[in-house]
């Protein structure tokens, strides 16, 4: 990575957060360009500074440019990868050679890979080799893309296992309105930001249900704790679930309308199925994916995973939301 500015970066992903940060890059004073599949999208992009599709009548900052092409892969420093977690490891086969061998990535999607429980880092280690880790990095934190957008005080997290790079690029992204701390913990960023969604899955089944306040923050608590007991037997540090990935996204991402997952299981608690959410949803709920893989996790480790078990049996099994949450409340009892 260069040391002046402005730099060269690349956005792989073209959704509400890929456009997002892209927007913050270029409020920072980089030049960007968004790489994504959709032809119309890029175009308004380019012209009317517009993401019409994720973020409609939001005004981009000029200097973010978009191409279906992935020329600009070639010649970045800093590549964005926000690319929906269950195609990261196909996009990284296809397009991790174009990369500059010094080029540094931060993952900005937050999930676990369907089947094999790997963690984002996981996958691009295996991808692109251990050469590339301490290149790259994770972004996670309480942030939804239209308050970005819209520049309100927003505060994330960049893991990344190179202190020295940690600090440079807090530095890298921060504006007035996007404020960056940075940890070592890369593992407990990862598994924060993954396992959240899970629990806003959950958050929003109680909410369909009209279970009130009382059952969310019951809710957000103990998933607190079972997201810690899952990722520390990652090998994660449990201080990080007190921070920004932990504590700080997943308040956000239980109670916040604009929160996919929890829009997911506040239709789910209301009666829809789930085939009919995902198809008119219309973005991707990472939580969807990621509840089988942390309710593997969990098994694999041994740690005691009652709300994601109950996800899954909703997602997965059919179960009633209304019976899987009386059959969470009703097991044996126990201290805290």
């Amino acid at each position: 990575m260069p040391e002046t500015l402005p730099f060269r970066a690349a956005v792989a992903g073209g959704g509400s957060w890929g456009t997002a940060l892209a927007h913050v890059l270029a409020c920072a004073g980089h030049d960007v360009t968004i790489i994504l599949r959709d032809a119309a999208v890029a175009e308004a992009i380019n012209t009317r500074h517009e993401n019409p599709r994720y973020l409609p009548g939001r005004l981009l900052h000029p200097k973010v440019r978009a191409s279906v092409q992935t020329d600009a892969l070639t010649d970045c420093s800093l590549l964005v990868l926000a690319v929906p977690c269950q195609h990261q490891r196909q996009w990284l086969k296809d397009k991790g050679a174009m990369l500059r061998p010094d080029c540094v990535i931060v993952n900005a999607s937050k999930g676990l890979e369907s089947g094999s429980c790997l963690t984002m880092s996981q996958v691009a280690c295996q991808e692109l080799g251990e050469r590339a880790m301490p290149r790259y990095a994770v972004l996670s934190g309480p942030s939804f893309a239209a308050e970005v957008m819209d520049q309100h005080p927003t505060a994330v997290v960049l893991g990344c296992m190179d202190d020295e790079l940690g600090a440079r690029l807090r530095t890298l992204f921060s504006t007035p309105f996007f404020r960056c701390y940075s940890s070592t913990d890369v593992t407990g960023v990862e598994a924060g930001g993954a396992l959240k969604n899970v629990m806003a899955i959950a958050a929003g089944v109680c909410d369909g249900l009209g279970f009130g306040s009382n059952a969310r923050a019951a809710l957000i608590t103990r998933g607190l704790a079972e997201l810690a007991r899952i990722g520390t037997a990652m090998g994660a540090n449990p201080l990080t679930f007190m921070g920004l990935s932990g504590l700080g996204d997943l308040t956000l991402t239980c109670t916040g309308g604009l929160s996919r997952n929890r829009q997911v299981g506040l239709r789910l608690g209301q009666g829809e199925t789930l085939e009919h959410i995902v198809s008119s949803l219309g973005m991707v709920a990472e939580g969807v994916k990621t509840a089988q893989a942390a309710r593997l996790l969990a098994g694999r480790f041994g740690a005691a995973a009652p709300i994601t078990e109950t996800v899954c049996r909703i997602l997965e099994e059919g179960s009633s939301p209304r019976d899987a949450v009386t059959a969470l409340m009703t097991r044996e009892l126990k201290e805290e």
